[in-house]
Order: C-alpha cells, then structure tokens, then sequence
C-alpha cells in the first residue's frame, strides 16, 4: 500500500489539559495515519506477547503509526496507542522500540488515559492561591495580592507536574514487569530515556514533544534502572533476525518519508544490505526513476520471490505510473501470499477498477468485501466499494458503502443520510437493508422518527406539503 498518499484520518479523543502551560501529549483531531502492513505486523509481533503479559487483550488496544518527524508516542482513551514515525527513527534497537511501546501499554493498563487526576491536581491548588490572592487584595494588600494571582497558574502546573510523573512511574514499573514477564529485557527502555536525559534542561519550546508530556528526571532513571536490573531477563538480547526487522522498518520508513536524495546518500549504492537495497527502491520510485525502482524490486524478489511486500512494492510503483492494469498481477500475487492483509487487497481492488476493464468490477467488488470484513473501519475500502458498486448500476449498495465510510469516521449525520438513501432503494429484509437501518439507529434515530419521515415522504409524493401535526 502507498506509504503517504494513502493515509486515513480518526478522530482521536484528546487527553485533558493543565492550566495554559502544561498539556498532556494529545494528537490533533484528524491526525494523519500511516497504514503500512510490512511495518504493522513486525510491531505487533514484538508487542502483542508483551500485552498479554499485562494482562491486555491485543485485539482491544490499536497501536497507530503516526506520520509525524517529531520525537513522540502517546496513548488515550478507546486503549488508543500511537507512535510516531519520529520516534521509530530514533531508536537504535528493537527493544528501545518495545519498551516505549511497553510504556505507552502501562499507562493504558493502568487506565491512566481515563482519569481526569492531573487536571485535578492542578486545579486544586490553582484556585486556592487564586482565591488567596484575591484575600489578600481585599485585606489591603494588593502587592502581595498580585504576586499569589501571578503565581496561580505555576502553583497549579507544579502539582500536576507531581501527578504526572507519579503516573509516568507507574507506567514504567507495569512495562518493566510485562516485559520480564514476556521474556524481555527491559534495558531498552532504560537506554531510551538515557539516550534523552539532557531534554529535562531545555524549556518546553526545545523539548521533544514526548518529554513534555512524559516528564524525565535523574530520580525517575534511576528508579526505572534498578527494577530492569534486578528482572530475570535483563541480560536478554534482541536476536540477529529482530535486530534485521528493525533495520528494514527503518529504512522503508526513510525511503518513504526522507527527499529521494537523502535516502540515496543515507543509503549509498554501496551499501548491499537488505535494508538498503529497499530503501533505494523506495527512493528511486519516489523519485521518479521507475524503471531503475522496478528493476530494483525484481533484484529483490529474485532472493526472495515469496515476499508478498516486495510483490506490493512492484504493484505499487506500477500502479502509480498510471499502469493500472499492469499492476493487478502484482498485487494479486502479494495477496495469495498474504491473504489475511486486507490492505493488500484493497490494492488489489484498486487496480482492478482503475484497469477500466468492466470485467473487473466483480471481482473488485469481491476484494473490496473481504477487506472491510477484516477490517470494517477502513475508509478507504469503503470509499472504493461505493464506486465500484456505482459503476455495477447498484445504488443502493453504493450509498450504503458511503454510510459505512461517514460512519467510520464518526460522521453520524452524513451516514444516516446516505443509510436512509440506501434503505429506499434496497430489498427489505437483506442484510444490506438492516446493516442500513443499523447505522440509522446507531445515529440516535427510533422507530418513531423513521414513521415520521415516511408519513412526511408520502405527503410530498402526493403533491402535500402540509406539515404532519
């Protein structure tokens, strides 16, 4: 799947805030999402037995790439985890990575994200030296008066700063211990906040937007490295085939991220690793060097032709030459090999409809419903299904396809407009009818509104435009 032209937008809840100085990390609404199958499952594979190990579901906590240059991850309500492009570059080993997934895991576990303590913490004594001050004013003692209003707001951000750092503790020791529990060193996340020690020093505007929020201190380090020291698995090392995927997610994230340029000279033709080799691929189609890019991917698939990321890569690079059609075969054969990727076969389905070929439409349709079944938020999945049904003469289905896009990014006003154009022309009791008549209700809507409008549609069709009493 294309790395930044095919990104999806959530509506992700922000975290509170403190007074006008002190914010919790909150990603804006809207933030941009980077869908990437290769990068995904080695993440997952990494985390998900350090999740169970906490005693968390895998299934219930979303674990987003964010695509932002900045040194940041965060967690939030819905066991929402995001982390940013940024900060996977910054990490020199995959147990770094882990650790500052572990940590972000140990606030959502602790269901630090659902608490409204750090705002409390500062409000309280916010209002108390406000309300002291205005005393003091009263008592004809307006200078010193002054002085506590002044001092409210850096009253209340000291508490919440306690409370804050409290949290942080927590979350350090429960990913420590998910960690050992998981057969994992906790070293990496010590050495990550090393590597970061001196950002404590710079003020909030040098800071790295994740310290800000995740406030480091000497006593914190010190308290995180005795507990990963004593654990049974410190001494454990990420194995050579880790340390491999880790230096590929690097590098596709660079080749896709990075000007073509400055992959190439990151990654100079002399470099005949793995990782390297793809980054230049990577470049050279983003740079406009299609043949030398695919010529590249061949040489890749040459030594290991059953990588269905390579085959993507290939489909991709095709497809965006304006070589639909050329595409399908790549894309196809990265889908028989990963055949539980619905990314891959939204690619797939994308080049079947941009072939032009009305032959396709079928099975375009076919890809695009399997998709949405394994991932039934996918905007884009849906988006394509709506104009695949379209160009099949299939209305109904087409809007319904569009009730299921708003409805997935939370737009709850255009996907009942589109469920109620859907169910007119729709086959009563199907299950595209009902699915329809779900989003309606999921809305807000009873039965009674639905009767209401039917008796107001019947009017009008009658040439009545009386109001319904």
């Amino acid at each position: 799947m294309s790395w930044l032209s095919r990104v999806r937008s959530r509506w992700l809840a922000p975290l509170a805030g403190v007074a006008a100085a002190l914010a919790f990390a909150a990603p804006a609404s809207a933030q941009s999402i980077i869908r990437d199958t290769e990068i995904e499952g080695i993440i997952r594979d990494w985390s998900d037995p350090v999740f169970v190990a906490m005693g968390l579901n895998p299934q219930d906590v979303e674990l987003l790439l964010i695509n932002d240059s900045d040194l940041n991850a965060f967690a939030t309500r819905g066991r929402i985890m995001g982390v940013n492009t940024g900060l996977i570059l910054r990490t020199t080993t995959p147990n770094q990575l882990l650790g500052v997934i572990a940590h972000e895991a140990g606030h959502v576990k602790n269901r630090h994200p659902m608490r409204d303590g750090a705002q409390a913490a500062a409000a309280q004594p916010f209002w108390m030296t406000m309300a002291l001050g205005a005393l003091a004013v009263a008592a004809g003692a307006p200078d010193a008066g002054a002085l506590l209003i002044g001092s409210s707001q850096m009253f209340g951000t000291i508490s919440a700063l306690k409370y804050m750092q409290g949290q942080e503790g927590e979350a350090d020791i429960t990913a420590l211990r998910g960690m050992d529990a998981a057969g994992e060193s906790g070293r990496g996340l010590v050495e990550f906040f090393e590597n970061f020690r001196s950002q404590e020093v710079f003020s909030d505007a040098r800071r790295y937007p994740y310290f800000r929020s995740h406030p480091l201190s000497s006593q914190r380090i010190e308290a995180l490295r005795r507990p990963a020291e004593a654990a049974a698995n410190y001494n454990h090392v990420d194995s050579p085939e880790r340390m491999a995927q880790h230096a590929l997610i690097l590098a596709k994230i660079h080749g896709f991220m990075d000007h073509p340029n400055a992959t190439l000279r990151e990654y100079p033709e002399t470099d005949v690793s793995l990782p390297a080799r793809y980054a230049r691929a990577i470049a050279w189609y983003r740079d406009g060097q299609t043949d030398k890019a695919l010529a590249a991917v061949d040489a890749l698939m040459q030594g290991d032709p059953e990588n269905p990321y390579f085959w993507e890569l290939k489909g991709q690079i095709l497809f965006e030459e304006g070589r639909p059609a050329e595409a399908i075969g790549a894309h196809q054969r990265s889908v028989e090999l990963k055949p539980d990727a619905p990314l891959l076969r939204i690619n797939l389905a994308h080049a079947l409809l941009e072939s032009g070929d009305p032959a396709n439409l079928d099975a375009a349709v076919d890809q695009l419903k399997r998709a949405t079944a394994l991932e039934h938020d996918n905007t884009m999945a849906w988006r394509l299904l709506g104009q695949a049904y379209d160009r099949q003469g299939k209305e109904g289905e087409a809007r319904l396809a569009s009730a299921e896009m708003y409805y997935a990014v939370g737009d709850t006003r255009q996907a009942t407009q589109f469920a109620l154009r859907a169910r007119d022309m729709l086959t009563q009791n199907t299950p595209e009818y009902r699915r329809a008549m779900d989003i309606v209700f999921a809305s807000g809507a009873t039965q009674d509104d639905l009767d209401d409008l039917e008796r107001r549609q019947r009017r009008q069709s009658d040439g009545d435009f009386q109001p319904v009493p």
